[in-house]
C-alpha cells in the first residue's frame, strides 16, 4: 500500500493541480465528520448540561468560555508544531490519522457526566472532558486539516472549490447532528430524550462514524505544496514563533478575515445553541428546532452547489459579502415572528446567505495566507491556520458565553415548563439580534478586503521565488 501511494505521489505533485472530484469530496467529508462533533458542541452540550445533568446555565457556558482562550493557545501551538512537521504523509494530513481515536474516545466521555457527580462536583469532570475534546484532540485534528486545504493545491479556484465541498459536507454534518441527536437519544433512552444513557449511546455510534470517516478523508487526499529546497543560509534562519505571529499581523486580509471569522463564529454559537429554546420555549414545540435548522441546512447546501459558479464570475470576497447581507436580513425579519411556517422560511434566506458565506471564508482565508507569504518572504500555512482557529474558537467560546450570561440574567429555568417574559425576551436576543450585529460586523470588513486585485501576482512571484522585499532592494 506505500509502494501504491509513493508511485502515486510521484506522478500528481503539481503543486497547481487541479483535483479529482473524489479528492474534493474527501476533503469535504473531513468537515463532514468534524461537525458530527463540533455542531453536537454548539447546538446540544448547553443543552445536555442544563437539561441532562442539572448544571446553572451560566456555571456551564462560563466552563467553555474560559476554556476556548487555553483552546486557542493549543491552536498556535498546533500550527507551530504543523511548520516543523516533516512525515512521508506531509507536514498536516498524518495529525487526521493520529488523532481521530482519542478524540472520538473523549467526546464519547464529554457527554457521560457520571450521575455520582452531583453540583460542584460536576464543574470538573466538565472542564476537563471538554478540553480533552476541544483544547486538545480537537484542535490537534481542526489545524491540520483547515491547513490541508492551502497544501493541496496553490490553484485559486480549486482553494475555492475545497472550501465549497468543505462547507458543503460540514452542513450535512451539521444537519445530520439536527436531525438524529434528539431521536437518537429519546430512542436509546427508552423514551426519555434527557436521559444520560440515551445521550452516552448515542455519541458512541456517532464517533464510530466519525472515526470511519476521517480515516477515509486520509486515504483520499494528498498534499502537494511542498517547501521550496532551503539555501544552507535559510537552514538556519528557522520562522520563530513570534516571528511568525508577526508575520501575520502585518497582513491586513490576514487580520480582516480572522475578524469576520471572529464574528460568524460568535454569531453561530449563539444562534445555534439557543435554537432549541428558542423552539421549545418562545415557540413551544421542541420538535420545531429540527425543520428549523433543516430548513436552513437544505437552503445552504442548495446554495453552495451554484456558488462556484458565481465564484467564478465575481470572486469570493464578493460572494462572501452578499452572504452576510442576505443572512443579516433574515435574522432581522425574524425578530417579528414566532410562526413556524415564517420562522422556517426565514431560515431559509439565512441558509442562503450561509451559503455564500461558508462556500467562500475558507478559500479565501488560503489565499490570504498565500499573500501573507508573498509580503513577508516566509511562509506561516500552519500558524496562519491556526491563528485564524484561535480567533474563531475564542468567538465560538464567547459566542457560548454571552448565550449562558444572557440565559442567566433573563431568570431562564431549566427545569420550568413556561419560561418568563424575561427569559423568552434573552433568548430572542440570542437568537435573532445578538446574530444580526455580528453578521454585520463580518460584512463590514469584507468591504476592505480587495486581494482579488493582487492575488495572482503573488502566486505569480512566488512561483518565481520573488517575494515583495525583493522589489525594495
Amino acid at each position: 500500500a506505500v509502494k501504491g501511494e509513493k508511485q502515486i505521489m510521484k506522478t500528481d505533485m503539481n503543486p497547481n493541480a487541479k483535483l479529482s472530484f473524489v479528492e474534493r469530496f474527501g476533503y469535504g467529508v473531513g468537515d463532514y465528520a468534524g461537525n458530527l462533533v463540533y455542531s453536537a458542541i454548539s447546538a446540544f452540550l448547553l443543552v445536555y448540561y442544563t437539561n441532562v445533568v442539572g448544571a446553572n446555565a451560566a456555571a456551564a457556558a462560563s466552563i467553555i468560555a474560559i476554556s476556548k482562550i487555553f483552546d486557542g493557545i493549543s491552536d498556535l501551538v498546533m500550527g507551530y508544531i504543523i511548520d516543523h512537521t516533516h512525515s512521508k504523509w506531509g507536514k498536516a494530513r498524518p495529525w487526521i490519522a493520529r488523532l481521530c481515536i482519542p478524540l472520538a474516545v473523549c467526546t464519547v466521555l464529554m457527554f457521560s457526566v457520571p450521575s455520582s457527580f452531583v453540583g460542584k462536583a460536576q464543574l470538573p469532570y466538565m472542564f476537563l472532558t471538554y478540553n480533552l475534546v476541544s483544547t486538545i484532540f480537537y484542535t490537534g485534528i481542526n489545524v491540520p486539516y483547515a491547513t490541508m486545504n492551502g497544501l493541496m493545491t496553490t490553484n485559486q479556484y480549486e482553494r475555492g472549490l475545497l472550501g465549497n465541498f468543505r462547507m458543503l459536507l460540514a452542513t450535512a454534518g451539521t444537519m445530520t447532528i439536527n436531525t438524529v441527536v434528539l431521536k437518537l437519544t429519546t430512542a436509546f433512552g427508552g423514551g426519555d430524550a434527557y436521559s444520560q444513557k440515551g445521550w452516552t449511546l448515542t455519541f458512541v455510534l456517532l464517533m464510530l462514524v466519525f472515526v470511519g470517516l476521517n480515516l477515509f478523508m486520509f486515504g483520499v487526499c494528498r498534499e502537494r505544496v511542498v517547501e521550496q529546497k532551503k539555501t544552507e543560509q535559510a537552514e538556519k534562519e528557522q520562522v520563530s514563533f513570534v516571528k511568525g505571529l508577526a508575520g501575520l499581523v502585518k497582513n491586513k486580509y490576514w487580520v480582516l478575515l480572522v475578524i469576520a471569522l471572529f464574528a460568524m463564529y460568535f454569531m453561530m454559537s449563539s444562534f445555534f445553541g439557543s435554537a432549541v429554546y428558542y423552539a421549545k420555549y418562545n415557540m413551544g414545540d421542541e420538535s420545531y428546532y429540527a425543520s428549523i435548522s433543516n430548513c436552513l441546512s437544505v437552503a445552504q447546501i442548495a446554495t453552495m452547489f451554484v456558488t462556484p459558479f458565481i465564484m467564478k464570475k465575481t470572486g469570493k470576497r464578493n460572494v462572501f459579502l452578499m452572504g452576510m447581507l442576505i443572512s443579516m436580513a433574515g435574522f432581522l425579519l425574524t425578530g417579528f415572528t414566532t410562526d413556524l411556517t415564517l420562522v422556517c422560511v426565514l431560515s431559509v434566506v439565512k441558509g442562503i446567505g450561509f451559503g455564500f458565506g461558508a462556500a467562500t471564508m475558507f478559500g479565501a482565508l488560503q489565499d490570504a495566507i498565500t499573500y501573507g507569504e508573498w509580503l513577508n518572504g516566509y511562509g506561516t500555512a500552519g500558524m496562519g491556520n491556526a491563528a485564524s482557529s484561535f480567533c474563531m474558537k475564542v468567538g465560538s467560546g464567547f459566542g457560548t458565553a454571552v448565550l449562558g450570561w444572557v440565559l442567566n440574567a433573563g431568570g431562564f429555568k431549566a427545569e420550568a415548563a413556561v419560561q418568563s417574559a424575561a427569559s423568552q425576551s434573552a433568548i430572542t436576543w440570542s437568537f435573532v439580534w445578538i446574530p444580526a450585529v455580528s453578521v454585520l460586523i463580518a460584512a463590514i470588513c469584507l468591504c476592505f478586503f480587495d486581494l482579488d486585485k493582487k492575488y495572482e501576482k503573488a502566486v505569480t512571484d512566488l512561483a518565481k521565488g520573488i517575494h515583495k522585499s525583493d522589489y525594495e532592494k
